[in-house]
């Protein structure tokens, strides 16, 4: 019985007792023989209590699971909705308030016993219910459920050809019960109606949106939590501007970098699933109320599930703008295969000032690019639909949005700015700031660059320690003027160079770290130099020599571009690279 969770319930004495009703009732007997079969049956469960406390503080590890933790634990909550168990309870509390005339009301409590089972069954019976949770939920709100029953009927009955609404309300029936009269308005408005149940919406809303939205309605988005909202089908809070559709490999790093520098609040989800999209999203609108807020999407590989991903998605407003990144495919592709540098010999990144040369040649050695020309046939193209190539599959979601097609080109540092000043315009939010010009010149993201790997180098000198880092990942004092005329710049990118405490350095010291550093910087330079990422044409050069390659690419590019081609057609045509693809 210990692994029972239904054996457990039926052995409770509320249980028991009611089942000797039962039995009376059908067997006959006077009342006497039935007051004395209580009197007995209670007796025999308190000793059998008292023996099991006294066992298991002997033999702990006898001591009974958890009912939860029980394997049949959601078919044991049903029986508590038994007639035995409601009858148990009546006389329970008719034996515990004795004192208060309990007895004198026994009579009407059973009679409510017997009606309050009918409730029960009438609702099971008729919506099917099995769920533990919901059962659960019954159990916590019996008193409520039963005064609200005629109204909660009529609810239910209302809507019994909509089972999304009556899922909704199944999973989430204590709240339901806790703010039934909310609810019940919402629920039976021509608003729900009209939103939800005439389209057939997969995903109702539990609550009105628009009460949600109003910090002075009691029941608001600032006191659900993320959680809770994602579990009631909740759309998210209003208060964002517009939703973003961006993807990998296109620049898109730098170009949300670019809006922040605009005063817009927007943040990477990460690769995470719809449910986590969706408390990102939902917590960062709750915590900006009086912020510009846009929503980005970047990522689709981590939908693994279509419903929750139709979920996710529907918790977007039709009524905002949609901004969405494009690039030419081929430039898209060179920049994924040449942002795989994978790692060959962990090395470290300290360099020692006597063994300088040395240090530096395991450093270099100590990484190398995936892909070149001769391995090009060992990427699998079927990724690019789950990271890059994803807007078709993003857009099937927002059709009827007004929509603005970026071409990523447009973001490159000798238009950015003009880009950025257009975009301002079109959504409503703050232009660059004029005397920022040269921040939207410089490059923003190392993601196909082996700086992203060798940084931070530190080289180690007795009296000091010098860092050499590119701009973007470093926020330390730069003293590289100190050192040299022009700015430092390997592989387009501006490099940062700190010592701590440099005012105790002579200028003799720092014309002798001058030398090691700028021999660094050589073998940098020289290496990138040598170690040149792939270039789209080196792409085209691999497909044109591939049928079958080129057969899988072109499939899974046409498929992406339907929209973009029916919409802005010139953009298309000005990609040099995805033009000389089409050629083949």
């Amino acid at each position: 019985m210990h692994n029972s969770a239904v054996e457990r319930v039926k052995n409770q004495l509320a249980y028991k007792l009611g089942q000797a009703m039962i039995d009376y009732k059908h067997n006959g007997g006077g009342y006497g023989s039935l007051l004395i079969n209580l009197y007995k049956i209670k007796k025999q469960h308190e000793k059998e209590e008292r023996i099991y406390k006294e066992t298991i503080q002997i033999f702990p590890q006898l001591q009974y699971p958890d009912l939860n933790t029980c394997p049949d634990y959601a078919q044991s909550l049903k029986y508590q909705f038994h007639l035995s168990y409601l009858l148990g309870e009546a006389l329970l509390k008719a034996y515990n308030t004795w004192y208060k005339c309990g007895g004198f009301l026994l009579s009407k409590n059973i009679k409510k016993a017997n009606k309050d089972y009918q409730s029960f069954q009438e609702i099971f019976k008729q919506f099917d219910i099995f769920n533990s949770s919901l059962l659960l939920g019954f159990i916590e709100n019996k008193a409520l459920f039963l005064k609200e029953f005629s109204r909660i009927k009529k609810l239910l009955k209302t809507h019994q050809d909509y089972k999304a609404i009556l899922d909704n309300i199944f999973n989430n029936f204590n709240y339901v019960l806790e703010n039934f009269d909310l609810i019940e308005a919402w629920l039976l408005s021509d608003d729900f109606k009209q939103r939800y149940k005439e389209q057939n919406h997969p995903y109702p809303s539990l609550l009105n949106p628009q009460q949600l939205n109003d910090k002075n309605e009691k029941i608001n988005y600032h006191n659900i939590s993320a959680e809770l909202a994602w579990q009631m089908n909740l759309p998210l809070p209003d208060n964002y501007e517009f939703v973003w559709l961006a993807a990998h490999a296109m620049g898109c790093a730098a170009f949300r970098i670019f809006l922040q520098r605009c005063g817009i609040n927007t943040q990477w989800s990460g690769f995470i699933h719809g449910a986590q999209r969706y408390y990102l999203n939902y917590n960062l609108l709750i915590s900006n109320l009086d912020s510009y807020n846009i929503l980005e999407i970047g990522e689709y590989v981590t939908f693994v599930d279509k419903d929750e991903e139709v979920k996710f998605f529907s918790t977007f407003s039709k009524n905002k703008k949609v901004l969405i990144s494009y690039k030419d495919p081929l430039s898209m592709i060179r920049t994924i295969l040449n942002a795989n540098i994978v790692a060959l010999n962990p090395c470290s990144k300290v360099i020692n000032c006597s063994h300088l040369v040395e240090n530096m040649n395991d450093l270099l050695k100590s990484y190398s690019r995936k892909y070149n020309k001769n391995n090009i046939n060992e990427f699998d193209p079927y990724v690019l639909q789950w990271q890059m190539l994803i807007q078709e599959s993003l857009l099937q979601y927002f059709r009827g949005c007004e929509t603005y097609f970026l071409n990523m080109d447009d973001i490159k540092p000798q238009v950015c700015f003009s880009t950025l000043e257009k975009l301002a315009v079109y959504f409503g939010f703050n232009k660059p700031e004029i005397s920022d010009q040269e921040f939207y010149k410089e490059k923003k993201s190392l993601a196909t660059s082996y700086l992203l790997y060798f940084f931070p180098i530190v080289i180690r000198f007795d009296k000091c320690e010098i860092e050499l880092n590119a701009k973007e990942l470093t926020s330390k004092k730069d003293i590289s003027k100190l050192l040299f005329e022009d700015v430092v710049v390997i592989d387009g990118h501006k490099i940062c160079i700190h010592i701590d405490n440099i005012e105790n350095l002579d200028q003799k010291i720092l014309a002798s770290m001058k030398k090691d550093i700028s021999k660094v910087i050589e073998m940098l330079e020289e290496f990138i130099k040598t170690n040149k990422p792939l270039k789209e044409e080196d792409i085209l050069n691999y497909l044109k020599h591939e049928k079958e390659r080129r057969r899988i690419y072109r499939e899974i590019i046409d498929f992406n571009l339907k929209t973009i081609k029916q919409h802005r057609p010139d953009i298309v045509a000005s990609w040099k690279y995805y033009q000389e693809f089409e050629k083949m």
